[in-house]
């Protein structure tokens, strides 16, 4: 078992930035990848980025560039840093982990609102 807590989501201009955290509490040694997720209303949760325990990355397309997922292992914590912000980054964002061995199952955070509006 893991648990995820995420903070860092708020309000924020069109333009600005925010920096996402979500630390890891259990099983953190059978961490097999972290990622960030989110979804708006009415849409289906999608990726926008992850890392695995080696430090490779991955990002939706439409993040590349302004979105950076990183670690701090000491902390057991995954970052987002969220730049050039835009409305329709406006979304609740998840933290998810996989462990070992059963890398089918997903594990969630509670979510944190992220809102970009002027």
């Amino acid at each position: 078992q893991v648990q995820l807590v995420e903070s860092g989501g708020g309000l924020v201009q069109p333009g600005g930035s925010l920096r996402l955290s979500c630390t890891a509490s259990g099983s953190i040694s059978r961490i097999y990848d972290m990622a960030w997720y989110r979804q708006a209303p009415g849409q289906q949760r999608e990726l926008v980025a992850g890392i695995t325990t080696g430090g490779s990355t991955n990002y939706a397309d439409s993040m590349k560039g302004r979105f950076t997922i990183s670690k701090e292992n000491t902390k057991n914590t995954v970052y987002l840093q969220m730049n050039s912000l835009k409305p329709e980054d406006t979304a609740v964002y998840y933290c998810n982990t996989r462990l070992i061995p059963d890398i089918t199952y997903d594990y969630w955070g509670q979510g944190t609102q992220v809102t970009v509006s002027s």
